[in-house]
């Protein structure tokens, strides 16, 4: 089987996306509403028309043109890069992912909006009380 020939198999693509991201074929097929054995099918087929693989790409998580252009290269070179910029730190320590926003800001905004919603309900009972 020649190279060109195995990469442009669409259904190998979806299948080693699929392993990649730890999901079994049944899961796949619940979510597109097929049974496994369709799935198996789909992915030793190396075509797929578009609706079909449209809706395989949401159902992975991912866009059509992803799965399109999936090479076992991209991954490699994908994680080595991820790799490569998470461990550049002093003896291979992590660096800390910094926020783009204050997540002080956020914890404020997420009580504000709790006790805007407890003052909704005690308005609420307060009615049903006075209604009584």
């Amino acid at each position: 089987m020649s190279t060109a020939t195995k990469s442009n198999h669409i259904g190998r693509k979806i299948s080693r996306i699929r392993e990649l991201k730890d999901m079994k074929q049944e899961a796949l097929a619940q979510a597109l509403g097929i049974n496994q054995q369709s799935v198996s099918a789909m992915e030793n087929s190396e075509t797929i028309d578009d609706k079909k693989l449209a809706e395989v790409a949401k159902a992975l998580g991912v866009s059509v043109e992803a799965i399109k252009n999936f090479t076992e290269e991209n991954m490699i070179n994908y994680f080595n890069n991820f790799y490569d910029n998470s461990c550049s730190g002093a003896n291979g320590m992590f660096h800390a992912n910094y926020c783009s926003f204050n997540p002080l800001d956020k914890v404020i905004e997420l009580y504000e909006r709790m006790v805007q919603a407890e003052k909704e309900k005690v308005e609420y009972l307060e009615k049903l009380l006075k209604e009584k």
